[in-house]
């Protein structure tokens, strides 16, 4: 082709990367590589393939890992922790800054690594994964340094085992490695069965790296290897992949006290306004949906187009697929490479197979490749609308208004990210805090760094990874002396009222007798106090739909919450001696003054927990937003319940939640005479629901509701274990004693708020 031809087509000329180097460093290890378990690299077991799904060709012979592998990692990170833990912030400081040297200086052996094992083009390796991963290690090294300062009392968790994914191998595990070893905790890590050869050779980066022998362990395997590792006795774990395994691990690891970080799937929207740049959203797109072969949890794959603009969007979209590259990861000029395995290929198309739409494919090469995909005329109900493909399809509806087009973006059980599209500044902020997503970018996609919280809501999972708040995973939470059984009165006297008053339940602002029609006696240590309601599932469904219908408190601002929970503290203050008699007739040690300042404090809380403006490398903003959860289901303390109750009721509800609360049982009274000051301090119906019954009858329901945004527990029952397995139903997330109890005089505001909220991270470019 001559120089005019060239001039005249404009078509790319090939640009390989060599892969001499990374054939090399695979040679210079017989192709067969062992565990990485306390400081060393054995010999190879038991071993099965891993492949370049680009040509099909056998890279290397990985170990499969056994139980006794996982047993022996563990081992090995326990022993290292107690001297990780204790050595200086300094001192760990060092070792992950010289990791992040590490990388840079073997960037190129990492990127084309990271390219024949998972099929991902080079310039993409090189660019984002390779130099994201070092970003991260270099954040981090700084939250090492300045743990001493930012967390003077916090404790790291201890073992961490991290099961990573195939699509960012090496990304992933810099994500999860870096915050552990900041604060302290030491790693097994089960590197994806398809692409482990990044984690492999990182293990040699921390061997340069002077990383003590047993703070990084490395395991291989498949599936039974990531079972065996859940089930180890490890103190903490995080999971990247599937929402069905997170579902697993969130069963599985039920009840065992440990701490449990998941990042799971996604169905992100990309919202595109009539008002858009409409080239800029077309380019953002092909990052958005074809970045990675479309094999990313973020991945922007519902497109939801205004009506007015759809025609010229799908016009210009598919002239855009058209000349999209797909070919050999490892030539610079393709856009888009292989697909990671055969059996994802088959799966991707399995799906295409079910839609009622209509396809419209690109072009690419026979193999493991799969073009880029668009699917037109669809309907909200369509699987490739609501099911995860994780493959290079995007599906496209249209909407008429931004109220139609919040709706559509949030009719998914997913909640991980969305990209939002328009010239109007007034359209775009109004409508990003309205996506119940974790992370919204406006007018860009796939805007992620080390010092950004990601995370998703709902069935995306919980916890998060980046910035200050993925920090706070891998800081133990304070726990306390094990909860002794509550004191039980019993008797058969009458009340003595002169008049017989039931305390009924409180559901949507009104008192409500029990569904079953069933109470019991309160007994205290006199006899007979009153009587009380006991609610059953009906009750509870009840109470959830009042919840859910009290969205205006969400919505309402910080000033207008607080003056609430001053005028309940007013309230509750002037009838101080009738609330302390009750508790006292009931066998309660408790005082009215000590839960009024709680309501106080929450109060000037309300409008002071404030979002951050993050230090993100690029124009614009990054902002970090606390909203609220949503709707809490909580059972309440059995010890100090007058101030237990104030603490939950306050956090909640000056964050912005709704809360259904049942009450302690052996001082269900204290909670029942609660609502009667609720109704004389302007709370609006449904924002505090009131049940009283058996914690141990109504948790699993609770967990199982799937209104239910999130589940306390700081019962004396035994239900831990039953909530945090129900919870796996929809993924809500749980914050449960395990048995153990707390001071609730303490003025812990900080554990109150992270559990109140949900960090949400909006992108915000300009000036670019």
């Amino acid at each position: 082709m001559s120089v005019a031809d060239i001039f005249e087509t404009m078509e790319w000329g090939p640009a390989p990367e060599s892969r001499a180097e990374a054939d090399a460093w695979l040679d210079s290890h017989g192709r067969r590589f062992g565990h990485y378990i306390g400081g060393k690299r054995l010999a190879a077991g038991e071993t099965f393939a891993t492949v370049n799904p680009a040509t099909g060709e056998t890279l290397a012979e990985i170990t499969q890992g056994t139980a006794e592998d996982v047993a022996q990692a563990v081992k090995a990170a326990r022993k290292a922790h107690g001297s990780w833990a204790k050595s200086s912030d300094h001192d760990r400081a060092r070792v992950l800054y010289a990791i992040a040297r590490g990388l840079q200086k073997h960037a190129r052996l990492f990127a084309v690594l990271e390219v024949l094992d998972t099929g991902k083009p080079i310039r993409e390796a090189r660019d984002i994964d390779v130099a994201q991963a070092a970003r991260h290690f270099y954040h981090h090294a700084g939250h090492a340094e300045l743990r001493g300062e930012t967390h003077p009392d916090a404790e790291p968790w201890g073992v961490c085992g991290q099961i990573v994914p195939w699509n960012f191998p090496l990304l992933m595990l810099a994500w999860k490695v870096a915050p552990a070893l900041a604060m302290g905790n030491t790693v097994v890590l089960k590197p994806a069965e398809w692409t482990p050869l990044t984690a492999l050779a990182f293990a040699e980066i921390c061997d340069g790296a002077g990383v003590p022998p047993g703070v990084v362990n490395i395991v291989t395997g498949d599936g039974a290897t990531g079972a065996a590792l859940v089930s180890a006795e490890i103190d903490k774990l995080a999971f990247t992949g599937s929402t069905e395994v997170g579902r697993l691990l969130r069963r599985e690891t039920a009840g065992r006290g440990i701490g449990l970080t998941l990042e799971l799937g996604g169905k992100s929207p990309y919202l595109v306004f009539e008002d858009a740049d409409i080239d800029g959203a077309v380019e953002g797109l092909v990052d958005a949906i074809w970045f990675n072969g479309g094999q990313v949890c973020c991945a922007g794959s519902r497109l939801l187009v205004q009506e007015g603009i759809a025609e010229d969007v799908t016009a210009r979209l598919r002239a855009r697929m058209a000349r999209i590259r797909v070919g050999n990861p490892l030539d610079k000029s393709v856009d888009m490479g292989a697909l990671v395995h055969t059996e994802q290929k088959a799966r991707i198309e399995a799906i295409l197979e079910r839609t009622t739409g209509k396809i419209h494919r690109g072009a690419a090469p026979d193999g493991c490749y799969l073009p880029p995909v668009l699917v037109t005329d669809l309907h909200s109900a369509d699987p490739l609308m609501q099911e995860e493909v994780f493959g290079p399809v995007l599906a496209m509806t249209t909407f008429r208004t931004p109220a139609e087009a919040v709706q559509l973006a949030n009719d998914t059980t997913y909640g991980l990210a969305a990209s939002i599209w328009s010239q109007d500044i007034d359209v775009a902020l109004d409508t990003a805090p309205k996506i119940d997503a974790g992370v919204v970018w406006v007018n860009g996609t796939n805007m992620l760094d080390a010092a950004a919280p990601f995370g998703g809501l709902k069935e995306s999972g919980f916890g998060r990874e980046g910035g200050t708040a993925g920090l706070a995973a891998y800081l133990r939470p304070g726990t306390g002396a094990p909860l002794k059984a509550p004191k039980v009165y019993a008797g058969d006297a009458a009340p003595s009222a002169e008049i017989d008053r039931t305390a009924k339940l409180y559901i949507g602002g009104k008192q409500a007798r029990p569904d079953g029609g069933y109470t019991r006696t309160v007994f205290g240590p006199k006899g007979a106090v009153g009587d009380v309601g006991i609610a059953n599932r009906k009750d509870l469904r009840n109470a959830v739909e009042a919840a859910r219908g009290a969205t205006g408190w969400s919505r309402s601002t910080g000033h207008l919450r607080a003056q609430i929970l001053y005028y309940i503290a007013e309230n509750l203050c002037a009838r101080a001696s009738e609330f302390e008699a009750r508790l006292a007739a009931q066998g309660a040690k408790d005082r009215v003054e000590t839960a009024t300042r709680h309501l106080f404090r929450w109060a000037a809380w309300a409008d002071k927990h404030d979002g951050r403006t993050l230090g993100v490398p690029m124009g614009g903003l990054a902002l970090a937003l606390n909203r609220p959860i949503g709707v809490i289901g909580a059972f309440a303390a059995e010890e100090t319940p007058l101030t237990a109750l104030a603490q939950v009721l306050g956090a909640a509800l000056a964050t912005g939640n709704r809360l259904v609360l049942v009450a302690p049982e052996s001082a269900p009274l204290t909670a029942t005479d609660l609502y009667q000051v609720l109704d004389t301090s302007d709370v609006p119906s449904g924002v505090v629901n009131i049940l009283t019954g058996a914690h141990g009858d109504l948790a699993a329901e609770m967990a199982g509701h799937l209104g239910v945004d999130a589940v306390w527990s700081f019962s004396s029952a035994d239900i831990s274990a039953t909530i945090e397995a129900g919870a796996a139903a929809d993924l809500k997330r749980t914050w449960v004693n395990n048995g153990t109890g707390r001071d609730w005089l303490a003025t812990d505001g900080t554990v109150w708020l992270a559990q109140s909220t949900e960090v949400q991270t909006i992108w915000v470019p300009f000036g670019l």
